[in-house]
């Protein structure tokens, strides 16, 4: 099935942005979520959460192991629902989705990098990268063909496509699986812990590639990561979560800046205090 050209997420999702210079107070946010709460087992993981998001810009969200990260990002395409609270997207309220079908436009608009990549062992490089498109598009085989060629080559794997997915390294297997979110094409693409179990320099090779791929796509990113050096290299600007709640919002240089104990723990690999995991 085609894209609906009147779908809220088609292009031109946030006309009343002025540029991507101009001071976020002026401007209307993409993404939106506002007094979020989400528990399990009664213990909460996300309180009166609320953040802004615009469009063509990238946000790391950062936190400690189990801080609620991609708890709270999954949220963007159903794959974790609220207790409370309201997300929504171009002004659409996802909250008020109960099925597949009132999320499908907007999953369509949403390239997801699963951590640990998430390719299918039984298929090829090219063939994990058709997948979306044989799925969801009406498109021919050719202009198939052709996109996965172009979408691989946009990720430096052109020459991969009859390869398996075993016989990748780790930071190849990555860039497959970055192929294949674009494929349809998104507006938003979230990476969950891009660089995870990568070494030093191929986990920045990944950043500095999802940082040219931002800026010549102009899509909005949602980046979930513990990695600093990764958040350095791509973010427009930094949410870290602790204990349930945002403790620093803002950009990267306020967040080197900050004189928040959390954030200085943070970025400085300290445990927190004992008082505070109780």
């Amino acid at each position: 099935m085609s894209f609906s050209p009147d779908s809220p997420y088609s292009s031109g999702l946030n006309p009343e942005r002025e540029s991507a210079g101009a001071p976020l107070a002026q401007l209307v946010p993409l993404i939106s979520f506002r007094g979020i709460y989400k528990s399990f087992n009664d213990k909460p993981v996300l309180v009166e959460i609320d953040l802004d998001i615009y469009e063509g810009e990238t946000l790391v969200v950062l936190g400690r192991s189990g801080s609620g990260k991609t708890v709270l990002t999954s949220m963007l395409v159903g794959l974790n629902q609220p207790d409370a609270g309201t997300i929504t997207v171009a002004g659409v309220e996802l909250t008020r989705f109960r099925s597949d079908a009132d999320w499908r436009d907007l999953r369509l608009r949403t390239g997801y990098l699963f951590q640990g990549s998430a390719l299918f062992d039984s298929m090829t490089v090219g063939e994990n990268v058709a997948f979306p498109m044989l799925q969801h598009t009406p498109w021919s085989e050719e202009e198939v063909s052709r996109r996965v060629h172009e979408n691989l080559a946009q990720v430096g794997l052109a020459e991969t496509e009859q390869m398996e997915p075993a016989a990748l390294s780790g930071g190849m297997q990555r860039r497959a699986a970055l192929a294949r979110s674009l494929a349809l094409d998104p507006q938003i693409i979230i990476y969950d812990e891009p660089s995870a179990g990568l070494d030093p320099v191929t986990g920045a090779e990944i950043g500095q590639l999802m940082r040219r791929l931002q800026r010549a796509l102009k899509v909005t990113s949602v980046v979930v990561t513990h990695d600093l050096h990764l958040a350095e290299l791509v973010a427009d600007r930094v949410a870290l979560l602790f204990q349930a709640q945002w403790c620093f919002q803002g950009t990267h240089e306020e967040f080197l800046q900050s004189s928040h104990p959390e954030v200085l723990r943070f970025l400085y690999r300290e445990p927190p205090q004992e008082d505070e995991t109780k």
